[in-house]
């Protein structure tokens, strides 16, 4: 075994007073002045290595008090039911016993239903009839339309795009498990079903964040990294609890954040609106005034905007990206979106548009990141957290019936708790932080039907965090479209109990059974609670 080698151990010679000259006393004092500041490390970092590895940032414990509680309970799920109540019987088999005693009688059969599935090819082959007519028209059948132009069934070409989109199975294993199966299928061809001519699907989704964003009271959103063709890129998601979107991307910005709230119009709309953006972000005077003494104020396209700015020589970036991202919301809010719509994040500055709320969680976090270096700080920072927690939870409860007294009281509340003065300089810093915040980590007082954190939006992007761990980067753009998507109808499908197993054998099949999901988010948003 080898021998740890320690630190040799290092001891000053004692030095004569008399040979001690002023720059071997100096020294002497550096030196004890470095051991001391060694030894005071040395005790932090064994305080702080609670864990064999490097220390993390703990998760929130905001949300601990409501889990405890349903801990109490029953758990959900455990209440006994029938196993096999609700399933559809295809196959009765009848077993006698193996040798029945002469004058035996039957009495009953005791049932035993054991489930099983059939995996095998089912190839169908389509005879086509031609027939002439007495003019000479030639006349021929037509395939059905759930294999117009494709030599797969709806049911194959539904299960392929369960297993890549639902089931994270990658490319190179379901072709390997498909020709295991009998299914004679070219990696090129798998490719195809997994990405090309899906209009209807992309049109779907785009239509259910068209019907949902003027639906829905709010939206939760975040981004995540999302690579293609090799070079970093963004996904960013827009979803509530009746809903999710995603779209990938080269920008964070809020220029893409915009564009992507447009959900198909390209237009873009210099009105009041418009205006009051750009004047609340400090946009010059005389920029305001020559975009509104202009006399056109509606655009149809980029390159038309882009030469009016020109026209009007704007060309300092900072002063395009104010007039542009006002033009942008200035045509999002003209094409139906409502102006009171709150946008929940992370305080990710992209989103800091309409009614922004901040998520309490994200907050919280500026706290957690703190390491005291000290008890008396430890103890500000633990004394605060505490204070935090107990805000949080009554913000929660003030949510169901809040009156106007207890708003005011939690304002008050917040404001006591995020000007105290500690001993913990960083500390101060953070909480002042949070109270430049106020509007924003208050929203939930004007409105109470928003949530206090962002933690829908962090849950659902989660699954494109995971795609993108088992399949790395998209190749081509029509991959990436489908990837964004089938995410997104995945997910929506899941908040809106509907199959996506199911769903996709709807599509595919064209058996138009099941409404179109902005249909059903609609039905949704509208139901009476």
């Amino acid at each position: 075994m080898k021998a740890t080698m320690k630190p040799p151990q290092t001891k000053l010679p004692d030095i004569p007073e008399a040979e001690q000259t002023p720059l071997v006393k100096q020294l002497l004092e550096i030196i004890h002045h470095q051991a001391e500041e060694l030894q005071h490390l040395k005790d932090e970092i064994a305080r702080l290595k609670q864990h064999k590895t490097k220390p993390k940032i703990r998760p929130s414990q905001l949300e601990n008090s409501s889990k405890e509680q349903a801990a109490e309970g029953k758990r959900p799920g455990s209440e006994k039911r029938s196993k096999t109540a609700q399933l559809e019987i295809h196959e009765t088999c009848r077993i006698p016993p193996e040798s029945i005693p002469p004058g035996s009688t039957f009495k009953d059969c005791q049932e035993y239903i054991v489930q099983e599935i059939e995996i095998t090819p089912h190839n169908m082959r389509y005879l086509l009839e031609r027939w002439e007519t007495p003019e000479g028209e030639l006349l021929v059948g037509q395939l059905p339309d759930s294999v117009q132009g494709s030599h797969f069934g709806p049911t194959l070409v539904s299960y392929i795009l369960y297993q890549y989109y639902q089931c994270h199975v990658t490319q190179p294993l379901l072709l390997e498990a498909l020709r295991e199966w009998g299914i004679d299928v070219s990696s090129g061809q798998l490719n195809r079903i997994l990405t090309e001519h899906k209009e209807r699907f992309h049109d779907e989704k785009q239509e259910l964040l068209s019907v949902a964003l003027r639906l829905s009271p709010y939206v939760n959103v975040d981004d995540t990294g999302a690579r293609h063709q090799g070079k970093n890129g963004y996904c960013t998601h827009i979803g509530n609890e009746f809903f999710a979107w995603f779209e990938s991307t080269q920008s964070k910005s809020r220029l893409n954040f915009l564009h992507l709230l447009r959900t198909g119009p390209q237009d873009y709309v210099l009105n009041e609106e418009a205006f009051d953006y750009m004047r609340a972000r400090g946009c010059p005077q005389y920029l305001l005034t020559r975009l509104g003494e202009h006399a056109q104020k509606n655009f149809s396209d980029s390159s038309l905007w882009e030469a009016h700015l020109r026209a009007l020589q704007i060309q300092q970036p900072r002063h395009l990206q104010m007039a542009t991202e006002g033009a942008l919301l200035g045509s999002i809010l003209t094409h139906g979106l409502p102006q009171s719509l709150v946008i929940v994040s992370d305080d990710a500055g992209q989103f800091n548009i309409l009614y922004h709320a901040l998520c309490w969680i994200h907050a919280e976090r500026t706290l957690n990141k703190i390491i005291p270096y000290n008890d008396k700080e430890r103890e500000a920072l633990q004394e605060i957290r505490e204070q935090l927690w107990k805000l949080y939870n009554d913000l929660k409860a003030c949510k169901a019936a809040p009156t106007e007294a207890e708003k005011q009281e939690l304002a008050a509340r917040f404001d006591t708790l995020f000007t105290t003065k500690t001993c913990d300089a960083t500390l101060n810093l953070a909480l002042k932080r949070l109270h430049a915040n106020k509007s924003e980590l208050l929203r939930v007082l004007e409105r109470p039907e928003i949530p206090l954190h962002n933690n829908l939006s962090e849950q659902d992007i989660r699954e494109y965090v995971k795609r993108r761990k088992i399949s790395g980067s998209t190749r081509s753009e029509l991959g990436r479209q489908a990837r964004d998507t089938f995410t997104s109808l995945k997910k929506t499908c899941r908040k809106l109990g509907v199959s996506f197993w199911q769903y996709l054998k709807d599509r595919t099949g064209q058996l138009h059974q099941i409404p179109p999901l902005s249909e059903l988010i609609q039905q949704r948003a509208l139901a009476p609670d």
